[in-house]
């Protein structure tokens, strides 16, 4: 399962079943967990933790060093969890002093390209595309997607469910649910087909769309729409999870 012409420090903690191609290059200071398959040249470099059922296409190149100038040479990791697909020539940075590491949750897709910065922490069944870059503690929560070509600046949270077209450049964070698109990035509506695909029933979606409807129609300040969305709208998981979002991005700001 290991091919010869693979570099393994005698340091790294290799799991059961793991699949190990040609010019692989894994490090010291490597954890790597049960049923992994790292196909030919990937690289898997200090401070590395990964889980189980992982698949690493070829290129791909986990933990390496911030690209940070901040960054002092401290003792940080790179955190991957279960089942996810990376495909070739990603790059996922270890983290710096900040948050001490960057987090890949489970059951991800990052596709041809993309890059994951120093202290970022992406969540679970989360898509993000080919060549789409995300610059450093950056926050992407649980099922969003990311299209191709998506740039995200440092310090911006991006909302569950959301779905951001290709080529979008996000200076500021995306409400969870929405559509976001075009560059300078801009609010598009609720991301209806993926709320459906997603199960969430009509009624839900229906005071999902009001709160927006509020939000960015209503022609109010912001902290009168979000009184008249704790006025008037059931206090739903879902509204929570809104106005909890906007109060943890207000410093960065969301897209309008």
């Amino acid at each position: 399962m290991i091919s010869p012409l693979a570099y393994i420090h005698p340091e790294a903690k290799i799991g059961d079943n793991v699949e190990i191609g040609p010019f692989c290059y894994i490090d010291k200071n490597v954890v790597i967990g049960d049923n992994n398959t790292l196909m030919n040249s990937v690289t898997v470099l200090y401070g590395s933790r990964i889980g189980n059922g992982n698949i690493f296409f070829p290129g791909a190149v986990i933990g390496a060093i911030p690209q940070d100038l901040k960054f002092k040479g401290e003792e940080t990791l790179a955190i991957i969890g279960d089942n996810n697909k990376i495909r070739e020539n990603v790059t996922i940075n270890r983290g710096t002093a900040a948050k001490g590491q960057t987090v890949v949750g489970s059951g991800n897709l990052l596709m041809e390209g993309c890059h994951i910065a120093h202290d970022d922490i992406i969540g679970n069944d989360i898509i993000i595309g080919n060549c789409s870059k995300l610059a450093g503690e950056v926050t992407v929560d649980d099922h969003a997607i990311l299209s191709a070509c998506v740039l995200v600046h440092q310090f911006c949270r991006i909302g569950g469910y959301t779905m951001i077209s290709g080529g979008t450049g996000a200076t500021q964070s995306v409400l969870p649910y929405t559509i976001c698109a075009r560059h300078p990035a801009a609010y598009y509506g609720l991301n209806i087909v993926g709320l459906r695909r997603r199960g969430f029933e009509r009624e839900i979606i229906n005071t999902i769309h009001e709160a927006y409807r509020i939000i960015y129609q209503g022609g109010m300040t912001l902290d009168d729409a979000i009184a008249t969305i704790r006025q008037e709208l059931p206090e739903t998981p879902e509204i929570k999870y809104i106005l909890d979002f906007i109060e943890d991005t207000k410093k960065r700001g969301f897209v309008h």
